[in-house]
C-alpha cells in the first residue's frame, strides 16, 4: 500500500494522554478542543485497544506542533463587547470593544487578510472599527431608510443595532457577525 501521508493508523491511550499533558489540558479541556465528550477522552485513555479515526491525525499534528492549540484558543473577554467575525461557520477575527473608552482589541484566527475583519491591519483604531461596522450595514444615506429601520424595529440608524438584527450579512457574501455582550 502506497501512503501519501506519514500518519499512523492508530494511537494508544498513552499517546493521547501524553499529548494532552504536553498541552497542559485536562480531559475536559481536551474534549472541548477535539470536539468530543469528556467520556470519549476517558475511554480513549483508559482502554488498552488502539484508538482510530480523525483523532489520530489531530494527535499527530499536535505532537509536531503543540503551539497550534494555543493559537486557536479564544482569549478571555476583557472588554464589554465582543464581535465574532465569521465566514460561514469559521471564526476569522474576534473583536473586543469598549465603546465608551474607544478601545478596540482584535485577534485574527485566519492567515488570509481577505477573510480578516480589518485585512492586513492588526491594530485597528476605534475609527477603523466604526468604518468596519458601517461596511457591514446598509448605508445611512439609503433611500427610504426610515422604512428599513422600522422593518427591523430600530428607532434610529445605529450600526451595532443593525448588525444585531441582520448579523451584518450583506447580499451575496458569506460573512456574518455574532455579537456577545
Amino acid at each position: 500500500m502506497v501512503r501519501d501521508y506519514v500518519i499512523n493508523e492508530s494511537i494508544t491511550g498513552e499517546d493521547l494522554k501524553r499529548v494532552r499533558q504536553l498541552l497542559k489540558m485536562t480531559q475536559k479541556e481536551f474534549a472541548e478542543f477535539a470536539n468530543c465528550s469528556k467520556r470519549t477522552v476517558e475511554n480513549w485513555e483508559s482502554k488498552g485497544e488502539p484508538v482510530k479515526g480523525p483523532i489520530v491525525t489531530l494527535v499527530e499534528i499536535l505532537l509536531r506542533h503543540p503551539g497550534m492549540a494555543e493559537q486557536m484558543k479564544v482569549e478571555e473577554k476583557r472588554l464589554k463587547l465582543r464581535l465574532w467575525y465569521m465566514y460561514e461557520d469559521t471564526v476569522c477575527t474576534v473583536i473586543d470593544v469598549d465603546e465608551p473608552r474607544r478601545i478596540v482589541r482584535i485577534r485574527n484566527y485566519i492567515d488570509d487578510p481577505l477573510f480578516r475583519a480589518f485585512g492586513k491591519n492588526t491594530e485597528p483604531s476605534f475609527e477603523d472599527y466604526e468604518e468596519f461596522l458601517k461596511s457591514r450595514c446598509f448605508p445611512e444615506s439609503r433611500d427610504k431608510i426610515k422604512l428599513e429601520l422600522d422593518r427591523l424595529g430600530i428607532p434610529f440608524y445605529d450600526p451595532i443595532m443593525i448588525i444585531e438584527k441582520t448579523e451584518g450579512r450583506m447580499a451575496d457574501d458569506k460573512f456574518r457577525i455574532r455579537i456577545e455582550r
